[in-house]
């Protein structure tokens, strides 16, 4: 991602604002995930090359250094993914604690350290708020699509999404290996809010697994 959303701290109104909208976008993502079988692990997703398993061990890891970002953590060992046992219950804690760091009254006045981003450039906690709010819902979405559900994230929670994904940059390097997005696909201004959302950060509102598509 980039820096685009930097600068000066909301207000109150809109911070409370966006962490209510992170918290719900982390519980659409819980939801979905709890649903999940375990024979259910090896679905195709989304994301190439990631079976359902890998999915949620990257969604877990994710959580855990965002939560661990937010108080203070600087140890880039903490987002190297790690495959537990059981994924869904593993990405169920990751989830409570991302939350839990987030709701912390102070956070706004805090700095983060993202190491996947920058090893020097700390980022306000705002901006490590938005990141991880649209990850968790095009993840929602990622989830759900691996089991054969669908998603409704509201329309307050994808525009939000929709905004935040508008202002990552696109260009060739989304095509370079372990590319946080894929190329932006087209299809413009057309479908639902959540199907821009997904066009903007690289992938078809149309996709399903290829079993379903025999």
């Amino acid at each position: 991602m980039s820096t685009t959303f930097e600068g000066n701290a909301g207000t109150t109104e809109s911070n409370e604002r966006l962490r209510r909208l992170h918290a719900e976008a982390v519980r659409l993502c819980a939801e979905v995930v709890s649903r999940v079988d375990a024979d259910q692990l090896g679905s195709e997703t989304p994301c190439a090359g990631w079976d359902l398993r890998a999915l949620l061990a990257h969604m877990a890891t994710q959580d855990r250094g965002f939560a661990g970002a937010a108080r203070g953590a600087e140890d880039p060992g903490a987002w190297e993914v790690r495959i537990a046992a059981d994924p869904v219950a593993d990405y169920l804690a990751a989830a409570a604690e991302v939350a839990a760091a987030f709701a912390e009254p102070d956070v706004f006045e805090r700095s983060v350290l993202l190491p996947e981003l920058s090893s020097e450039h700390r980022f306000p906690a705002a901006t490590a708020i938005r990141f991880h709010l649209v990850d968790s819902v095009v993840h929602a979405w990622d989830v759900a699509r691996s089991i054969g559900e669908k998603i409704d994230p509201g329309q307050e929670l994808a525009l939000i999404a929709l905004e935040i994904a508008e202002a990552v940059p696109d260009g060739p390097f989304r095509s370079q290996p372990g590319a946080a997005f894929a190329p932006v696909v087209a299809g413009g201004d057309s479908g639902s809010i959540m199907d821009r959302v997904l066009r903007q950060l690289g992938r078809s509102p149309e996709w399903e697994p290829t079993a379903s598509r025999a």
